[in-house]
C-alpha cells in the first residue's frame, strides 16, 4: 500500500486534534473545529465510525434469503444480506473486478450479486462465481467480495469495518438481551420509516439525543409522554409544583420497577456510556398519563402487542449506543434511530417504527398516530442543531458548561469520544 491510498490523517493533522484533545475542559461542550472541521470528520469516520459497531438496519428487513439494504459510511458503502442458510452477511458494496458499485438500491432481493459494468456475479457468500473471458487459469476464490464484521443483538444490526472489531460487543449482547426479547423485534415489521438530514455535525445531533434539558421548552408533544424528570433535574431551582411532579416520577419508577421485574420484565439501568470501547446505557422508565406508549393519548398506538407481550403499560425501554443510536421499545411498538454522518456539517438521521408483523394498518393501527410524537420531535431537534451548529461557526464560539444535574450523558459521550479519538490517534 502507498501513501496515496492509507488513510487521510497527517501528522499535522493528528498532533492539531491531539492538541485540542488535551486543552479540553471536561464539562464543558467541545471546541468549535469538533463541530466544523472537514480533517476532523475524516478523522471521525476512520477511527470512530471506521472502528467501532454502528448501528445501520434491523433484521425484519431482510426476512428472507437475498433481501438486502445498504448503507454508506463516510467512503465507505456496504450491503448486509441474508444469505441462502438465513444467516446475515455484509460486504463492501465493490466489485473486485474494477471497483464498480455493486448494488444500486437502498434495499432490494437478488439471487447473486451481478454487477452490470462486466457481470461478474457473486453469489450470497460472497464468492465470485461468474467471470466470463478472464481465461482457464483465472482464479476466482482470490477474488470474492470484501466482507464486513455484521452482529445482530436481538434484531438490531451492528456493522464494524475494522479488520478485528471491538470484541466487547458480547459484554452489550449478554446484558442487553434479556431487555430487548421480551419485545420479539425480530418479529415486527416496519410500519413507517423517514430519512430526515440534520444541519449539523453528527456530534451536535448525538449530544442533543442525550440530554432532555430542552425537552419542556421545545419538544410539546415529546413531553405528554416522557416524564423529562426521567433525565434529571436541579432541585434547588424548582418550585413546589415542580417539586411535587418529580416526587410523582421517582415514586412512579420505583412502584413500575417492582411491577415489571416481578412479571420478568427487566428494567434497571445499566450504565457503560463511557467505560467500554462498545459504549451503551439502558433502562426502562415510566411514561405519563395512562402510562402505555409515546404517543399524543400515551394509548397503546397498535392494539397487537409486541411478542407474547400481555401488558400495555411497560414504560419505554431506551437502549442508547456509541456513537450513533437510540432506541425505544414499548409493549407495542419500538422506534430506532441511526445517526449517520454526510458531512462535517450534516448528518442523516434515520427513524423506523416497528409494529408486530401481523398488526394491520388501518385495523390495529394508524400510522398517523403511531409516528407522530417522534415526526414532530426529529423535526424540532434538527431545528436545535441547525442552530447550534450556526453557532460553532462563529467566532464568538466558545465551550460552555454541561448541566451537572440534566447533561451529564452529554459529559459521557463527549468523554467516550474524545477517549476513543485519542486511542486512534495513538
Amino acid at each position: 500500500m502507498t501513501t496515496l491510498d492509507k488513510a487521510t490523517i497527517t501528522d499535522e493533522t493528528r498532533a492539531a486534534i491531539r492538541s485540542l484533545i488535551a486543552r479540553r475542559q471536561p464539562g464543558y461542550s467541545l471546541d468549535a473545529p469538533f463541530y466544523t472541521n472537514p480533517e476532523i470528520f475524516a478523522a471521525d469516520m476512520e477511527l470512530i465510525f471506521g472502528r467501532h459497531w454502528i448501528y445501520v438496519a434491523i433484521e425484519p428487513e431482510l426476512p428472507e434469503a437475498g433481501d438486502y439494504v445498504t448503507v454508506t459510511l463516510g467512503k465507505n458503502s456496504i450491503v448486509i444480506l441474508r444469505d441462502d442458510d438465513m444467516g446475515l452477511r455484509a460486504y463492501h458494496n465493490v466489485c473486485r473486478h474494477r471497483g464498480a458499485k455493486l448494488v444500486h438500491e437502498e434495499a432490494g432481493a437478488v439471487g447473486n450479486l451481478v454487477c452490470r459494468y462486466h457481470q461478474w456475479t457473486y453469489n450470497l457468500e460472497g464468492k465470485l462465481i461468474y467471470a466470463e473471458h478472464m481465461g482457464q487459469d483465472f482464479d476466482t476464490s482470490c477474488f470474492g467480495l470484501k466482507s464486513v464484521h455484521v452482529r445482530s443483538i436481538a434484531g438490531l444490526i451492528f456493522i464494524c469495518l475494522a479488520a478485528e472489531p471491538p470484541a466487547d460487543i458480547d459484554a452489550m449482547e449478554a446484558a442487553m438481551t434479556p431487555y430487548l426479547l421480551p419485545h420479539d423485534l425480530k418479529n415486527c415489521k416496519i410500519a413507517a420509516s423517514n430519512d430526515l438530514i440534520e444541519r449539523g455535525n453528527w456530534k451536535l445531533t448525538m449530544e442533543n439525543n442525550r440530554e432532555c434539558y430542552h425537552c419542556s421548552g421545545n419538544h410539546p408533544e415529546l413531553t405528554i409522554p416522557l416524564f423529562a424528570y426521567g433525565f434529571g433535574f436541579a432541585p434547588g431551582q424548582m418550585d413546589e409544583t415542580e417539586l411535587a411532579q418529580a416526587a410523582r416520577y421517582e415514586t412512579l419508577v420505583e412502584t413500575s420497577a417492582a411491577r415489571w421485574e416481578s412479571c420478568g420484565i427487566p428494567s434497571a439501568e445499566v450504565d457503560h456510556l463511557d467505560d467500554c470501547i462498545t459504549g451503551f446505557r439502558t433502562q426502562r422508565l415510566p411514561i405519563d398519563q395512562l402510562g402505555e406508549s409515546q404517543t399524543l393519548d400515551t394509548r397503546v398506538a397498535s392494539r397487537k402487542l409486541l411478542g407474547n407481550l400481555t401488558d400495555t403499560a411497560l414504560g419505554g425501554l431506551s437502549f442508547w449506543t456509541q456513537p450513533n443510536s437510540w432506541h425505544h421499545f414499548m409493549s407495542d411498538h419500538i422506534v430506532t434511530f441511526t445517526a449517520l454522518p454526510i458531512d462535517a456539517e450534516h448528518t442523516l438521521v434515520r427513524t423506523k417504527w416497528l409494529v408486530h408483523k401481523d398488526a394491520r394498518e388501518g385495523i390495529d393501527y394508524d400510522v398517523e398516530n403511531l409516528t407522530s410524537v417522534w415526526n414532530a420531535t426529529n423535526s424540532q431537534d434538527a431545528g436545535l442543531v441547525e442552530i447550534a451548529q450556526a453557532g460553532a461557526r462563529t467566532p464568538a464560539y466558545e465551550p460552555g458548561p454541561y448541566s451537572p444535574y440534566t447533561e451529564m450523558l452529554v459529559e459521557k459521550f463527549c468523554k467516550w469520544y474524545l477517549g476513543r479519538l485519542s486511542d486512534g490517534l495513538a
